[in-house]
C-alpha cells in the first residue's frame, strides 16, 4: 500500500467525483483510477462504486475510510517530524537513570541543557545496572547515570560523579529517629521489620553483607515504587535501606549506620567511539564539570 494510493482514495471519498479528485491531487484521471484499483486489489474488495458522473463508497470503503485517513495523517506527521529533526529544529536526548538515583540531583544540569537547546525532547528511562547496560549496547540511550552497572564491556566509558554510603531510613517520628548514630540501638534495628525496594540494584545492594549485620530478609516487605516505599516507612511498617542521596523528605530520617558497610560510586556512562548528539555532549560536559559534593549538600538543605 502506497500513501499516494491512500491520498487518491481519500480525495475521491471526499468529493465523490473522480474528475474533481484528480484535479485536486494534480494527477490525470486515468492515473488516479489505476491507483485506486491497485488499492482495491490489495484490500480485496471494491472501495468506490461509480454511477455515471457520481460515485459512492461501498460498505468496505466506508469501513476503510477512517482507518486510511488515520494512516495518511500519521504518515504526514512522521514525514514532518523527520524533516524537523534533519534541519535541527527538534533536539532529542535519550538517557537512562538508575532506579535508586533521585532525579532532583540532575535537575540543574538537565535544566542547563534545556535552556541551551530550546524545544528539547527528553526521553528518560529507568533501570537496574544490567538493564541500563543493555540499553547502551542497543543504542536505545546515549548516556546512563547511576551506580555500578556490573558490566565489564571494553567499550564502556565511565566518569565518576560521587561516592555515597547507604543509610537506614525510618519515619521522622520513629523511635530510632531520636537516636544519634553512635548511640543507635543495634538490637532495635535487628528487631525491626525491613522494607525492601524492588528496584535496588544487585550490583550495589549486597544482601549477604547486610544479613551479616543483623538485618532479616526472610520476612521483609517488598515494594516496587519509591513513593509507596516512603509512605510505608512513614506509616511505620518498618525501616528501609537506601543510598544517602535518595528519598530526601522531611517525613523520613536518614540514619548513618556503619555496620551496613555499604556504599556506591555514582557515575555517568557512555559508549566509547559512538557519535554523540550535541545535547548528549553538553550534558556529559556539564556533569563532568559539576561539583557534586556541593550539589549533594544543596539537596540535603532543600529536603530539610
Amino acid at each position: 500500500m502506497e500513501m499516494q494510493q491512500v491520498r487518491y482514495f481519500l480525495a475521491v471519498s471526499r468529493t465523490l467525483n473522480f474528475t474533481r479528485a484528480a484535479e485536486e491531487c494534480n494527477v490525470t484521471q486515468p492515473a488516479l483510477t489505476r491507483a485506486i484499483k491497485q488499492l482495491e486489489d490489495e484490500l480485496g474488495g471494491e472501495l468506490i462504486r461509480r454511477e455515471g458522473r457520481n460515485s459512492h463508497l461501498t460498505d468496505l470503503g466506508n469501513r476503510m475510510r477512517p482507518l486510511l485517513q488515520q494512516c495518511y495523517e500519521s504518515a504526514l506527521t512522521a514525514k514532518s517530524l523527520a524533516a524537523q529533526v534533519k534541519k535541527g529544529e527538534i533536539a532529542a536526548l535519550s538517557i537512562a537513570v538508575s532506579r535508586t538515583l533521585d532525579i532532583e540531583l540532575l535537575m540543574g544540569t538537565l535544566g542547563e541543557v534545556q535552556r541551551s537547546f530550546p524545544g528539547l525532547q527528553l526521553k528518560l528511562r529507568r533501570g537496574t545496572g544490567a538493564e541500563i547496560a543493555e540499553m547502551l549496547k542497543n543504542g536505545e540511550i546515549e548516556l546512563a547515570i547511576g551506580g555500578p552497572i556490573g558490566e565489564t564491556w571494553d567499550r564502556l566509558d565511565t566518569w565518576p560523579m560521587f561516592t555515597e554510603a547507604f543509610d537506614l531510613i525510618v519515619g521522622a517520628d520513629d523511635e530510632l529517629a531520636s537516636q544519634s548514630a553512635p548511640e543507635i540501638n543495634v538490637e532495635l534495628i535487628r528487631e525491626s521489620q525491613l522494607l525492601l525496594y524492588a528496584g535496588s540494584d544487585p550490583a550495589e545492594f549486597y544482601r549477604e553483607r547486610l544479613t551479616q549485620s543483623g538485618l532479616r530478609f526472610d520476612s521483609a516487605h517488598e515494594v516496587d515504587s519509591v513513593r509507596d516505599l516512603e509512605a510505608l516507612v512513614v506509616a511505620r511498617f518498618g525501616l528501609t535501606i537506601m543510598p544517602a542521596s535518595a528519598m530526601k523528605s522531611p517525613r523520613v530520617r536518614h540514619i548513618p549506620y556503619s555496620a551496613l558497610d555499604l556504599n556506591r560510586t555514582v557515575g555517568i556512562y557512555s559508549v566509547a567511539g559512538r557519535q554523540r548528539s550535541r545535547e548528549a555532549g553538553a550534558l556529559l560536559n556539564l556533569i563532568r564539570s559539576t561539583d557534586w559534593s556541593s550539589s549533594l549538600v544543596e539537596n540535603e538543605v532543600h529536603a530539610a
